[in-house]
């Protein structure tokens, strides 16, 4: 299963990139999320293998990201014509996925953030979860865009939000 998924960002790209990249903000924006810890490298630089725990209703979901992709390395001073590029994979049971980032300049103040994602699901269980609520992928993807969003744009913080 292959999706994108894309939103504005009313910030210059750089700072939008840099509020994205921080794992002490994670928890503001990343909805449901119990636990990122690296196990190998440096938060958020290629080869960093960090384990992931997330909360989806009365479920806890654990896998493991490795990162990828991270182009440009260094997040200060990106030149306007360049792509940031920010790639992850991530394992966990009956499921690997890998989503791919584009971060661009839609405007002085203005950030295109483009999402693909692409699921690959082994038995039975996660397969059919796969077949019968592909919607819910991205769903859930929109909504970690749009509470990104409200952070970086207004300060909300979703371990606040109500409901």
């Amino acid at each position: 299963m292959k999706y994108t998924v894309s939103i504005e960002i009313a910030l210059p790209r750089e700072k939008a990139v840099q509020l994205l990249t921080d794992p002490a903000h994670l928890p503001k924006w990343l909805r449901g999320l119990v636990l990122h810890e690296p196990l190998s490298g440096v938060h958020g630089q290629v080869g960093t293998k960090s384990r992931v725990v997330m909360q989806m209703g009365q479920q806890k979901i654990e896998a493991t990201e490795t990162i990828t992709r991270r182009e440009p390395a260094d997040l200060h001073g990106i030149p306007k014509v360049s792509v940031v590029h920010f790639d992850r994979e991530i394992v966990g049971a009956g499921m690997w996925s890998a989503a791919r980032e584009r971060l661009t300049e839609a405007g002085p103040e203005t950030t295109l953030w483009v999402s693909e994602s692409e699921y690959r699901f082994s038995g039975m269980m996660m397969r059919l979860v796969g077949l019968l609520m592909p919607g819910a992928f991205r769903k859930q993807s929109r909504q970690h865009m749009q509470d990104f969003k409200a952070f970086a744009e207004q300060g909300k913080d979703v371990r606040e939000a109500k409901g």
